[in-house]
Formats: C-alpha cells, sequence, structure tokens
C-alpha cells in the first residue's frame, strides 16, 4: 500500500486512501436550491463538508448506473440523470480523485428525499452526516473548505449549469 495512506489521519477515510478514484456526483436543483450531503472526517475540528451526492464508480456499471445508483444510497431517490456538467481533479494528503458531475432530476415529482448511507460503512461508521437542500446564500455562509470547489463561488442555483472543469 503505498506510503500516503500515513497522511490520512481519519480511520474513516482509510478504505478510500492511497487509491485514485472516480467519482460520479449529482446536481439537484429544486426552488433555488441545491440538494447537498455533509460528510464527516474531511476537515479539522470536525466541521462538516457539504458536497452533492454520489460515490465510486464501480467496473460494470455505466456512469449514469453509478450516479443513480450512489443518488438512492445516500438520498433514497431514485433519479434520471441528465447532461454532464463539471469535472474536478481532487488531489489531498493520502486522497485522490477524479469527479464527474452531471444534472440529475428526481423520478417521481414531490418525492422527499431522506438521509440514506455508504454501504462501505457500518451504521456506526457513516460519513454521511445530513443531508439538506441549501442556498448558494447558506454556501456562502460556510468557510470556503466546508462547500465542495464546485459551488463554492455560486452566486445563483443557475450558475451550477456553466460547466467547469478544474485541475489542481
Amino acid at each position: 500500500m503505498p506510503s500516503s495512506n500515513a497522511s490520512v489521519s481519519d480511520p474513516l477515510l482509510q478504505a478510500y486512501a492511497g487509491i485514485a478514484r472516480v467519482r460520479v456526483c449529482g446536481l439537484l436543483v429544486q426552488d433555488g436550491t441545491l440538494l447537498l450531503t455533509a460528510h464527516r472526517g474531511l476537515l479539522p475540528r470536525q466541521l462538516s463538508f457539504w458536497s452533492p451526492p454520489g460515490g465510486g464508480w464501480q467496473f460494470g456499471e455505466t456512469l449514469q448506473q453509478c450516479l443513480a445508483r450512489e443518488f438512492e444510497e445516500e438520498t433514497g431517490l431514485a433519479v434520471t440523470v441528465g447532461r454532464f456538467l463539471h469535472l474536478h481533479e481532487f488531489k489531498g494528503p493520502g486522497l485522490q480523485a477524479l469527479e464527474l458531475f452531471f444534472e440529475v432530476q428526481p423520478t417521481q415529482a414531490g418525492s422527499t428525499p431522506r438521509l440514506g448511507h455508504d454501504p462501505e460503512h457500518g451504521p456506526e461508521a457513516q460519513l454521511l452526516t445530513e443531508l439538506a437542500f441549501l442556498t448558494p446564500r447558506q454556501l456562502g455562509q460556510l468557510l470556503p473548505t466546508q462547500v465542495h470547489p464546485v459551488l463554492r463561488d455560486i452566486i445563483s442555483t443557475d450558475d451550477v449549469f456553466i460547466p467547469q472543469v478544474r485541475f489542481q
């Protein structure tokens, strides 16, 4: 195992350390808000990190199948995957990912999301801590490190539909 694992201090993140991952994420906009998940273990002082629902692409899946599966696991919502919007390269101490962001829409109007789970972790060791619809104003009130880089500079939810490519 690569030595970069040593720089991942939270034991919950060890499963993701030392490997390059492809993550597929969904942007669900509703009434001027974005559906986001809060994660623990990524920031100091137990601060939450807010990002769109999504997760690791598995062998044998299409990107759309991966996103539909991940979205349902994390939010309980069945979604239709729309257009590709963003590419984001993440590289941090011990962690590395290529993230692909797509527009998503619930398959049933009026469906209510609920906080789901990461099947990679047991009930007592979940990274997901909260699920919420947040406005760009609410995101702006958080520390920049608490908000996924793709969402840090948005002023309106319309901004998430402006394609971005971010390499580190």
